[in-house]
């Protein structure tokens, strides 16, 4: 786990969310983070440095907001770079 990552997982548990770092579903491509509060979910992709969102991260990302979830790709040094613009990363990790 990375350390941006880590630091991610902090910032929403210290504000009462459950936070599930997923490290691997039956399909591939889902976001790493998967974050809980007041019955309602957050997916979140963690990428740091020179490191990109892939394809079918991008098609996991889509499919969730489809299904009425928020889900971004949120990089160390760039902000929400794909996806949801979730209020409670933009306050917070800019």
């Amino acid at each position: 786990m990375s350390k941006f990552q880590t630091e991610v997982i902090k910032h929403f548990k210290k504000k009462g969310y459950i936070v599930w770092n997923v490290i691997k579903l039956s399909d591939s491509g889902f976001p790493d983070l998967s974050i809980f509060k007041d019955g309602k979910v957050i997916f979140i992709e963690v990428k740091e440095g020179n490191d990109t969102l892939k394809k079918l991260q991008k098609y996991r990302i889509d499919q969730l907001i489809n299904e009425g979830f928020e889900a971004c790709c949120l990089h160390n040094t760039k902000g929400i770079v794909y996806g949801s613009q979730i209020l409670e990363l933009q306050n917070k990790l800019k």
